[in-house]
């Protein structure tokens, strides 16, 4: 029978757990691939450190470059994270013709181009199931269940850490700090979170996902990327009353282009947003992700789960392990590719040039006269109101004002915050979020 031998760089939590659950479900997997598997070398940083699952100190090495050169190895696996010496592990493996596995998210934002070419010139092939939203099988989706299909929409909550935080401020009534803290107690955030509630993680998994919708590489600096970290728990009240949850949400739009040769353009961002209670995203509470995608001929289709962690993350891995392995068997690079441009090369939406609803709360001085300055400034750059909320207070006390707006360009809301700001009835700066009705 056919056998594939594996090599495996990083023994950690994730890699950890894809030895475990490989060992477990061998049988499984190779009943249904009709091949062997072994798991046969696994390189890590100290053979006594602390994993969730053992790993054998037999299959152990603390030497990579002895485990991606070895001429028995057919396919590795990269499960160490960062940008700099994952990138010469990859690179080193492909330039060998083996087939590399990788959860690396932040690696293939940063260098994907890189890595796919690399690929390409020697011949074999990169496969990231688990860089994106876990053990939820999005990228699969997207580069093989939707091949016949335009990418219109790709919305996705794909950061637990935030959606944690975000669930807890909601249902419980805390603010942003504490819960927080109570995350980071809990092992859901980061001693140094900045990654997570920056939005810098959603980044990455969301400039995947829109390269591989839309065909052309979505570069580090094109997105708009906003974190959760303004977002207070008088958002969170105001929102529910308007019938609104709030969510860190990426968000990847066709706004032009995609037939007959035109150039592509999309939007892709990630900021937190005002959902419709009513919206089935609005309930993916905790750290759970899902990821909302509309195609053109299937309509809307939903993928949710847990989107990390050593089990999630190790279910990603075998799916590619089985895909890596079957290629090898019947010597192809890859079914479909991975990036396949359709026309001239696409770009992404400029921010301000986005067109959104928006909340908008100020803290203002109760007088006469308050609202009406503040109306003036937006109906003056074409700003509709659509419905205003003011809690009762105590002439000359600083309250609440929360305004929904009407479709407008971003950059026309920035403007009109930048004069508002400037008011002396404005207490504080002006906190901002878009609202999304998914039409």
């Amino acid at each position: 029978m056919f056998q594939v031998n594996i090599g495996m760089i990083g023994g950690g939590t994730v890699g950890s757990g894809v030895f475990h659950h490989l060992q477990n479900n061998r049988a499984l997997l190779q009943s249904r691939l009709g091949l062997k598997i072994s798991l046969s070398r696994v390189a890590v940083k100290a053979l006594d450190e602390p994993r969730p699952y053992p790993i054998p100190r037999s299959v152990m090495s603390t030497d990579w470059t002895a485990v991606v050169n070895d001429p028995g190895i057919q396919v590795i696996i990269e499960l160490v994270g960062g940008t700099t010496l994952a990138r010469t592990m990859i690179l080193t493996a492909l330039r060998l013709g083996k087939p590399v596995i990788t959860a690396n998210k932040a690696l293939l934002f940063e260098h994907g181009p890189e890595l796919f070419a690399a690929a390409r010139q020697f011949g074999t092939n990169l496969y990231y199931e688990a860089s994106v939203a876990g053990g939820i099988p999005i990228i699969k989706a997207l580069r093989e269940g939707f091949v016949g299909n335009r990418i219109t929409h790709l919305y996705g909550i794909v950061n637990g850490t935030c959606n944690y935080i975000l669930t807890r401020m909601k249902l419980e009534g805390l603010d942003f700090a504490p819960t927080l803290k109570e995350a980071q107690r809990l092992g859901y955030a980061e001693a140094d979170p900045s990654l997570d509630i920056g939005g810098s993680d959603s980044e990455h998994k969301i400039g995947i996902l829109a390269s591989l919708a839309h065909g052309f590489w979505v570069a580090p600096g094109e997105m708009h990327v906003e974190g959760i970290r303004s977002i207070g728990r008088a958002d969170m009240e105001f929102a529910a009353k308007l019938g609104y949850t709030i969510k860190l949400l990426g968000v990847v739009k066709l706004v032009s282009g995609d037939k007959g040769g035109k150039r592509t353009v999309i939007q892709a961002s990630v900021y937190p947003a005002l959902i419709p209670n009513a919206h089935v995203l609005a309930s993916v509470n905790y750290v759970y992700n899902a990821v909302l995608v509309r195609g053109d001929v299937v309509g809307d289709t939903l993928f949710y789960g847990r989107g990390a962690g050593k089990d999630a993350t190790a279910s990603a891995v075998l799916s590619d392990i089985a895909d890596a392995a079957l290629d090898l068997k019947h010597g192809s690079r890859g079914r479909i590719p991975p990036f396949v441009a359709r026309g001239p090369a696409g770009r992404v939406l400029p921010i301000r040039e986005v067109v959104s609803r928006y909340y908008l709360r100020l803290d203002v001085v109760d007088k006469p006269g308050t609202l009406a300055k503040i109306s003036s400034i937006l109906a003056a750059l074409r700003i509709g109101i659509s419905s205003v909320i003011q809690p009762e207070g105590h002439e000359g006390e600083s309250v609440p004002l929360i305004l929904m707006c009407h479709d407008a360009p971003n950059a026309a809301m920035e403007a009109a915050l930048a004069k508002i700001g400037r008011l002396p009835v404005v207490k504080s700066t002006p906190v901002m979020l878009r609202v999304e009705d998914f039409g």
